[in-house]
């Protein structure tokens, strides 16, 4: 673990991005400490999906699912409804949301969700497990915390996906994912709060696992302590640049902080 300060933003004292590849003696106790109280005080974990867990357009791309659902709507005549931005877009959510914004409630944005969830299916068949996602997962149900998926992905993806990987008794029933009321995506608190109810949990007494910055805007807004996930410098620069303040560039240094407290 190491505090270490992305590209040239500035960053408070307390901005800890945590490494696997350093050893215990370079880690300041304050460092430390800061990642084994939020994994102490956490009764509940709430699990982003697409990152966190898994990447699930490792394979089948998220631009070309995006692109499917344009070239879908030109095939309705209703290109119109896009902007030029909107149609470039390499994000399959954010084309989601653009027509929810012009025709919510619709129909039409009903057979547009149904759309992306058979993508995102076929995408979790090549999807790719998140380096010691699954053994921290299973460790983390071992000593005794209640695990939660909350995610903008649909939870018919997420249920296929923990299942290929035996990992449905971790989470089930509490996967929360994507409905047909768009506006409530992350960074709305909705799919959080949602599972706080269902868990029964105080926001202080959980964590959320994200590696976005709606993951992050999402948790504060429902006020759940948060660590970030960031496989890369540029996804570590974009948490930072919301707010988040503990991040780790590895799961691994999260398993290893938790077995050290078990």
């Amino acid at each position: 673990m190491v505090q270490r300060p992305l590209g040239n933003h500035h960053h408070g004292p307390d901005t800890l991005l945590v490494t696997s590849d350093t050893t215990q003696s370079e880690v300041a106790a304050e460092q430390t400490e800061l990642l084994r109280d939020l994994i102490s005080r956490a009764q509940v974990v709430l699990w982003d999906f697409d990152g966190p867990i898994c990447r699930l357009f490792a394979v089948h791309r998220a631009e070309k699912v995006a692109q499917d659902l344009v070239e879908w709507l030109g095939f309705q005549g209703l290109h119109g409804l896009l902007t030029e931005g909107e149609r470039d877009s390499l994000d399959p959510h954010a084309v989601l949301r653009a027509l929810d914004r012009r025709r919510p409630g619709s129909d039409l944005i009903a057979e547009l969700e149904e759309r992306l969830t058979q993508q995102e299916l076929r995408a979790a068949v090549s999807a790719m497990p998140t380096a010691w996602a699954d053994p921290l997962i299973r460790t983390w149900t071992a000593v005794g915390a209640r695990l939660a998926i909350t995610t903008n992905n649909s939870p018919r993806v997420v249920e296929h996906y923990l299942a290929g990987r035996g990992l449905t008794a971790c989470f089930a029933p509490h996967i929360y994912g994507r409905t047909q009321d768009l506006h409530l995506l992350k960074p709305d608190p909705h799919c959080l709060n949602r599972a706080l109810r269902a868990m029964g949990c105080a926001p202080t007494s959980a964590l959320m696992i994200g590696d976005t910055p709606s993951d992050y805007l999402a948790a504060r807004a429902a006020g759940v302590p948060f660590l970030g996930y960031a496989r890369d410098e540029t996804k570590g620069h974009h948490l930072q640049q919301a707010g988040a303040t503990t991040i780790v560039s590895s799961l691994e240094t999260v398993l290893k902080a938790l077995r050290s407290q078990a």
